[in-house]
Parts: structure tokens; C-alpha cells; sequence
């Protein structure tokens, strides 16, 4: 989350809107060339990967959407699933035509990313999954007393200082002040019922027994810091799916593409560049 512009520096930019099932989902898009499509965390939007459009715009055509009950997007039901959303991510995939895709995917959006390669593999070429989980696991006693925290103030308090909470756990260095006021902005402008909503998809989301059958290139970043979930959740997905590299980015929370913006932008460049676009089976 950054205050800089989000348009990528000499890249075409698009943003739009497509249906997903009964919903209209917006999207932001740059560049040309093979698909990365880039799923944000729970309370973010499309836009909150802006350090990363600048950097992936050059080479690849990038795609972010906002998910449902999130950002420019419609809220649609009150109850739904990180299934559901997966879902409406593939229709959305489909309609823009993005072949197998390299799909990046943040807490919430590492969630979706690993239903999509399960469900749909052929609209995935690879998965990046940050600081995600198959089964939301709190880090360690400090974090489920984090999380019981949330809860309080999701029921309770304000929006506001729901996302004050979240954003000093996020940000909590005093050099991330600019990255934890967007991030409390962007938090306080979600309704406190789609917030909900999308969390209950969380705390009911597990997928451990499925994780075997992916067979798509996996890697799994995590922080070394992240006060959100686990590194054991982390470690599990790494057991877990067949194949998969794993980096453990020092100095970081749980915001990795933002507070080591460059290392991350290196190391998943690296890793796409090392597993090309395939290209999609004939109709």
C-alpha cells in the first residue's frame, strides 16, 4: 500500500469492469505480454499493489482485480465463500482472456489462488502464495489474542479503529508511517458488514486435505515477521503441495509486497520467469 500513483511508468492502463455471475467485479490492468494475476488480502483493493505494477508492467500484462465486497467491486450476498470468490475470479479470467496465468495471491488472495489452481488448473500457469494459509492458523499466542482483538472491534467499535488496529500491526515502524496511514484509509473504508462477511470466509476456509493435488509450479512467501499468520501454516502448505520452493523474507510482516517491495518484486520475476506461460489447450 502506497501513496505513489498506480499507474505503471509507460505501460497502457485499463481499468474496468466484468460480470461475475450476478455480480460486476472491477479490475485494473497494465502492460502486454503473458498474464500475472495479482489477488490482494482481506480489506485491500486492486489498487494497493502498486508497487508491484511498475515492475511486472514491462514484461507481462498485469491484472488486479478487486474481489468481491472489496474495493470498486459489488458486495453481492452477505454470505459467501473464499470458494465463491474463486469462482467469480476464473469468470473474470475467462472473460479477459488471460490463458494460464501466473496468479499472485496476499492472505485472503493466496486463499483464492490455491482454489483456483485446484479447480481451475488451466487457467493457472503458477501460483505465489503470501502469507497465506490452507487453514488460518493465529502466530502464536500474541497473534490469537491479535485476532480476539480484531473480532472486539469489528463487533464493537468503529471501522476507523478497526483499521487503526490493523494497519499499526501491519506497519508498526515508524519509517512505514506513510504505507500504514493508505493502509488505514483503505481499511476504514470497508462497511463493517462485508468486512464481516469476508472474514467468516476466512475463519471458515480449509483446504489441507486438497493441497496434494495441486500440480502447478507453487511458491510460498513468507515474512519472518508476520504477526497474522503463522509461519506454521506457511511451513504446512510447503509439506503439503508437491513441489513447492519456499522463501522466508527477512525483516518483513505481513505486508511482504509492500515493506520489501524490491526483494519481492525480484524474487517472484524470478520465479515466473522460470516457468513460462503455457498455453491454453484448444477449445
Amino acid at each position: 500500500m502506497t501513496a505513489a500513483s498506480p499507474r505503471a511508468q509507460g505501460a497502457p492502463h485499463h481499468a474496468g469492469r466484468v460480470s461475475a455471475g450476478s455480480l460486476q467485479l472491477h479490475y485494473l490492468e497494465y502492460g502486454q505480454g503473458p498474464t500475472v494475476l495479482f489477488l490482494h488480502g482481506l480489506g485491500s483493493a486492486s489498487a494497493d499493489w502498486q508497487l508491484q505494477f511498475a515492475a511486472f508492467a514491462p514484461r507481462y500484462r498485469v491484472i488486479a482485480p478487486d474481489l468481491r465486497a472489496h474495493g470498486q467491486s459489488e458486495a453481492g450476498a452477505f454470505y459467501f465463500t473464499v470458494q465463491d470468490l474463486a469462482g467469480e475470479v476464473a469468470e473474470l479470467a475467462e472473460k479477459l482472456e488471460t490463458g494460464p496465468a501466473h496468479v499472485v495471491g496476499l492472505s485472503l488472495g493466496g486463499c483464492v489462488a490455491q482454489v483456483l489452481g485446484l479447480r481451475r488448473p488451466d487457467l493457472v500457469c503458477s501460483l505465489t502464495l503470501v502469507n497465506t494459509f490452507a487453514r488460518l492458523q493465529p502466530a502464536g499466542w500474541r497473534g490469537a489474542r491479535r485476532m480476539l482483538h480484531r473480532l472486539w472491534l469489528l463487533c464493537f467499535a468503529p471501522m476507523t479503529s478497526n483499521a487503526a488496529f490493523i494497519a499499526a500491526g501491519v506497519f508498526p515502524k515508524p519509517e512505514q508511517a506513510q504505507f500504514r496511514a493508505v493502509a488505514e484509509a483503505r481499511l476504514s473504508q470497508n462497511p463493517r458488514r462485508t468486512y464481516f462477511a469476508a472474514l467468516r470466509a476466512i475463519l471458515t476456509f480449509d483446504i489441507r486435505a486438497q493441497l496434494p493435488a495441486l500440480r502447478c509450479p507453487t511458491l510460498i512467501i513468507a515474512g519472518d515477521r508476520d504477526t497474522t499468520v503463522a509461519l506454521a501454516a506457511k511451513e504446512e502448505q510447503h509439506r503439503l503441495i508437491p513441489g513447492a520452493q519456499m522463501v522466508v523474507v527477512p525483516d518483513s510482516g505481513h505486508a511482504t509486497p509492500y515493506d520489501q517491495a524490491g526483494f519481492f518484486n525480484r524474487t517472484v520475476l524470478e520465479f515466473i520467469q522460470a516457468h513460462p506461460q503455457k498455453k491454453a489447450p484448444p477449445a
